[in-house]
């Protein structure tokens, strides 16, 4: 399944290591050493740092999402759910 970050961005939700937030990561000397390290290496997406609420880490890229991570935390618990469902569609053709 997917999930669409804001901004364009859509990440498979499987790659999804830890959601974070902007606030939270910009306070602490470590993460912005850290996120300095990964700009460096082209491993960060920003479309725009000032809207910026939310960081989403995958194994292979940091994400800088506009939206909240409430909102960014339904949607995943949202995919899981539709993930966890039955399927009861009618397979059988109607003539």
């Amino acid at each position: 399944m997917f999930i669409h970050i804001g901004d364009d961005q859509v990440i498979q939700s499987q790659d999804v290591i830890g959601i974070i937030d902007y606030n939270l990561v910009s306070s602490s000397t470590i993460n912005e050493e850290m996120l300095q390290q990964l700009k460096q290496k082209d491993q960060v997406i920003v479309a725009d740092e000032e809207l910026t609420k939310a960081v989403v880490i995958t194994a292979d890229k940091v994400y800088y999402s506009p939206l909240s991570v409430l909102t960014l935390k339904k949607r995943t618990s949202m995919i899981s759910t539709i993930s966890r469902l039955e399927d009861y569609t009618d397979t059988s053709e109607e003539e």
